[in-house]
């Protein structure tokens, strides 16, 4: 996403879509190390350790245990140290009510997961692209 090789953020709590997002940045060539939590509350611990270099970009899933998207983008996007971090939603949800809950705490995008996988690799090379031609403040 930034050749300063930030982290990518996927919250995500399904092993296999975990794996395609993996197996997707890796054939684009994405060089972002990627952290991988299970939900909401892992992520807000991830982000929230001290002297934590914060992600360049976020991918988040909405339906997820403990901690949902929704609640997540709730709690990151009130804060005034996280609320920058651009949050791209990536999910099979396709409820309205869900995007617009996402877009009015303010997410980036959102992304319905392809279920074929050259289509996901699609996808992924937008958000790519884009977050990498787009300047994000310090």
């Amino acid at each position: 996403m930034k050749s300063t090789c930030k982290a990518i953020l996927l919250v995500e709590d399904d092993e296999v879509d975990a794996m395609t997002v993996r197996r997707a940045l890796k054939e684009l060539h994405v060089n972002n190390p990627l952290v991988v939590v299970e939900n909401g509350e892992e992520a807000l611990g991830y982000l929230r350790q001290p002297d934590q270099v914060m992600p360049c970009i976020i991918l988040l899933d909405l339906n997820m245990p403990v901690m949902g998207g929704i609640e997540f983008l709730e709690v990151v996007k009130h804060d005034a140290v996280l609320k920058r971090i651009p949050v791209v939603v990536l999910t099979t949800s396709d409820e309205q009510q869900d995007k617009v809950a996402s877009f009015d705490l303010g997410v980036a995008g959102y992304i319905r997961k392809p279920v074929d996988y050259q289509q996901f690799v699609e996808a992924v090379r937008s958000i790519d692209a884009y977050w990498t031609l787009s300047e994000l403040p310090q």
